[in-house]
């Protein structure tokens, strides 16, 4: 398998799960298209930015280079309207007192803004590195599967993983990664090292999230963040009730 048929691919298969992890959200009925605007702007966001990336990777498996490269600009910028709309929403999610049950409230508030903007580092590190090809396209692979915890976290059995669903979850993120290493082992015979910096990334998020929330840091930005809310009255680092229905 020629290498622009190998991301094309697997750009695809990110696509998939990203649109059955929110898809079922829908399907079950846990989430509606009655959210307020700043929650659709996000989602419209987010989900352009899937669209972005495979057709990214489609216009590079039929030579479109050119194109390839203006629209590239455009994804750049669209990268900081994401860190914004998804930090404000995470907020938003915090001060209503509606996080996920099987996370603590002030994981919740920090793992977000840590997730987005590792991803912009690795999207900016990408695009520094946007005339060598091979550092490129991995480190634009490992942003894109970094946004995927979000959708492996509504796929998997979230509350049945409490108090391990963040942990489980940024193994499933790795699942993609690895399946690059492995791509570069049996075509190349070599690890490229853009790959390792995409692991340390990843895994370094979920480290410093944890770090972050389990310190006095934590705790004083939950207490900033849920002000006058209804999050202020929830316990930052207790994991809410189970839902009634």
């Amino acid at each position: 398998m020629k290498d622009d048929r190998f991301f094309f691919i697997t750009s695809l298969i990110m696509a998939a799960i990203v649109v059955a992890g929110f898809s079922l959200m829908i399907v079950t009925g846990r989430s509606s298209f009655g959210s307020p605007p700043i929650v659709h702007a996000h989602a419209v966001v987010f989900m352009g930015w899937v669209v972005l990336y495979v057709t990214q990777n489609a216009l590079v498996a039929r030579g479109s280079i050119a194109l390839h490269r203006r629209l590239g600009w455009i994804a750049a910028g669209w990268v900081v309207a994401m860190i914004v709309l998804g930090t404000v929403v995470t907020v938003r999610v915090i001060r209503l007192g509606h996080t996920p049950f099987f996370f603590p409230p002030a994981l919740f508030l920090v793992l977000n803004p840590v997730m987005i903007l590792t991803f912009a580092g690795l999207i900016g590190a990408a695009i520094v590195r946007r005339r060598q090809t091979e550092w490129h396209r991995r480190l634009n692979f490992s942003g894109m599967a970094l946004l995927l915890g979000p959708a492996y976290g509504r796929l998997l059995p979230m509350p049945f993983l409490i108090p391990y669903a963040y942990e489980v979850d940024t193994l499933a993120v790795l699942i993609l990664p690895v399946i690059g290493i492995v791509f570069d082992l049996r075509r190349n015979g070599t690890i490229h090292p853009a790959w390792w910096w995409g692991l340390a990334a990843i895994i370094g998020s979920t480290l410093l999230s944890e770090a972050i929330t389990y310190s006095p840091l934590g705790t004083a930005l939950y207490r900033v963040a849920t002000e006058g809310s209804a999050g202020a009255s929830i316990a930052p680092l207790a994991y809410p009730p189970f839902p009634l229905s």
